[in-house]
């Protein structure tokens, strides 16, 4: 494991993230730097990060990531690239480095719990006069129990 040397660190599951090495860093606000430069706002101390490596930025509610001209480039899901929309559990790798991320979890809360579902099932069940089957295999008809036939042989 490399030593990153991030600038900070703030947990907070409201908000979106990118998690480096298994530290994670909160997106707050429209831009974001990374790269080595401690100007940047998410420093990664690894070589094969350029000073100022990548960029993301907010349009909306999605963050987009920009590859600054980096040496070593920036991929997306194992594929090279200079721009895009950054999508739930994208793994981003700024050169050597993986990263993954997570976005804004309150999209993605559970329903909330029903007290009780009130259901009013049918005394009878009937098919409608005009139903159809629509299954392409035919009927099977019911057939006899082979047992008696089986039986009466045994017997003799």
């Amino acid at each position: 494991m490399r030593y990153l040397g991030i600038l900070y660190y703030v947990p907070d599951n409201n908000m979106p993230t990118l998690v480096i090495s298994g530290t994670a860093y909160e997106l707050v606000g429209d831009l974001i730097t990374i790269g080595r430069a401690p100007d940047n706002i998410i420093v990664i101390r690894d070589p094969s990060v350029s000073s100022h490596h990548t960029q993301l930025y907010l349009v909306g509610e999605t963050y987009r990531l920009k590859d600054l001209d980096s040496t070593n480039g920036t991929r997306v899901n194992g594929i090279p690239t200079t721009e895009t929309a950054l999508r739930f559990d994208d793994r981003i790798r700024f050169g050597a480095v993986e990263a993954r991320y997570e976005p804004d979890a309150s999209g993605s809360r559970p329903l909330p719990q029903l007290d009780e579902i009130e259901a009013n099932p049918a005394e009878l069940s009937v098919a409608p006069a005009d139903f159809a089957n629509a299954s392409p295999f035919p009927r099977q008809k019911d057939q006899k129990d082979p047992t008696p036939c089986c039986s009466y042989f045994s017997g003799a």
